[in-house]
């Protein structure tokens, strides 16, 4: 066949798959928009506090500072296995004192969270659509962002310290952090806490808007930004939809893992 054709072939189905996405995702947030609010005092348990708010006023600021301070830095940073092990603990660390002081406070974390709203098999199954279902969103993210600022696709830094990990150690220490330990600790962080909070003062929508350009800016990688931003909208969106934080877990660590598979195998998978 000649390559015109089936390039327009290519166009088209492209086309019709961002217009399934497009169509899924704003379906989700209507059917989110039609929901009532939860009332004042209606269930205490089941919402966020001015200390809640406090604290995550206080790890956004810290997040985004840090963030600040990463993208000042010049230079080649030295990948070594000691400081991935401690990058690890310490966002273990930070999700435990989380976990703690709301249940100090005597939140119910597991009814906040849906942790058993849905089985693992469903919340597998609707991870995996609802990914799928994301990522022509965020290749025309990607798409956008290459057109204004140049350059190739971007790049997150995990995947850069992958691609420049020196030894097997190392790349399982990366691994482990993008598979496992970052989507449960980011999710728990950012869409279960940081969202929560606001949208119990802020409202759903200003609340998703606000938590992606949070989720985005702490990358602290400009070219990934815009995509970074529509992946943390999509989780958010996931989340909420389905009441469950396990949904849009299982949402990051499947995106981390495909990407980092694709890093691995690029033969087989074109960026």
């Amino acid at each position: 066949m000649p390559d015109g054709f089936l390039t327009a072939v290519a166009a088209v189905i492209n086309a019709l798959f961002l217009g399934g996405s497009v169509y899924i995702y704003l379906s989700l947030v209507r059917q989110i928009a039609a929901r009532a609010p939860l009332r004042e005092g209606e269930d205490e348990l089941r919402t966020f506090g001015l200390p809640d708010a406090i604290l995550a006023s206080a790890l956004a600021t810290l997040f985004i500072v840090n963030a600040a301070t990463s993208s000042l830095s010049t230079g080649k940073v030295v990948l070594r296995s000691n400081e991935l092990i401690a990058n690890g603990l310490v966002s273990l660390g930070l999700f435990l004192f989380v976990f703690a002081f709301l249940a100090f406070r005597g939140r119910n974390v597991s009814l906040l969270a849906g942790f058993s709203k849905l089985g693992f098999r469903r919340t597998f199954i609707t991870g995996g659509v609802l990914l799928f279902a994301a990522y022509p969103l965020i290749f025309l993210a990607d798409l956008l962002t290459q057109r204004l600022l140049g350059g190739e696709s971007s790049r997150q830094g995990i995947l850069e310290m992958f691609n420049d990990s020196q030894t097997l150690k190392q790349r399982v220490l990366i691994i482990v952090l993008a598979v496992a330990i970052a989507p449960i600790i980011e999710e728990f962080v950012f869409r279960f806490f940081i969202y929560g909070v606001l949208k119990r003062y802020l409202g759903r929508f200003v609340g998703l808007f606000s938590n992606s350009l949070l989720f985005a800016a702490v990358h602290a990688h400009i070219p990934s930004a815009a995509p970074l931003f529509v992946l943390g909208a999509c989780f958010t969106v996931a989340y909420e939809w389905t009441g469950s934080i396990l949904v849009s877990m299982t949402m990051h660590a499947l995106f981390n893992s495909l990407t980092l598979v694709a890093l691995a195998f690029p033969d087989l998978f074109q960026q």
